[in-house]
């Protein structure tokens, strides 16, 4: 497989819209983008009303039974401030953020190529609609230059009268001429 040159790399898209892997890193992108869809997945469950519901059963279970149950089948003392439950929850805790934090740069990497296509996106809508409107404009002055309804009925008009002119010239001159044929051609003499 050939390998893409530095200046064709983008690294403002995120991997798994590339069209090329970045060099020297193709093995383990594959990898990468499963832990990255992995962690959104925990940050994603992390963030629901569920986990919270079973975090704290969770822990009102731990604090029950370290109270509650016989002294030797505790294995966190109350007396020390249930030191277990504090680490296993910090532990969590301390998973947990940075997996929020990769999720959360993830979704920025997809919010930015996204902010780039609506951008073009818009681009190409702003140029068609000036075209459309230019367009237009010249549609609007190609037909102020064509002749109207209004105007053509005038120059009927005018031909109408010029034409029952000439039947009036031609009425009164035929009464000086010889009379005409059928066809109305005046007859030869």
């Amino acid at each position: 497989m050939a390998r893409a040159s530095r200046s064709n790399l983008r690294l403002d898209a995120p991997k798994g819209l590339r069209t090329t892997p970045l060099v020297g890193r193709y093995r383990g992108a594959a990898r990468s983008d499963r832990f990255g869809r992995f962690t959104e997945a925990i940050a994603r469950g992390m963030g629901t009303p569920w986990f919270l519901l079973g975090l704290t059963v969770f822990a009102v279970a731990w604090i029950a039974w370290n109270t509650l149950a016989p002294v030797a089948w505790r294995f966190d003392s109350i007396s020390l401030g249930f030191i277990a439950l504090t680490l296993v929850l910090s532990m969590q805790a301390s998973y947990a953020a940075p997996m929020i934090l990769l999720a959360q740069n993830r979704q920025d990497d997809r919010d930015r190529v996204q902010f780039e296509q609506d951008r073009q996106r818009a681009e190409r809508n702003l140029a068609d609609t000036e075209y459309l409107a230019r367009e237009v404009v010249a549609l609007r002055i190609a037909l102020k230059d064509l002749v109207s309804k209004d105007f053509i009925k005038s120059e009927l008009r005018a031909l109408v009268e010029t034409l029952e002119q000439r039947q009036a010239d031609d009425d009164s001159e035929t009464n000086d001429t010889p009379p005409r044929t059928p066809r109305g051609r005046r007859a030869l003499d």
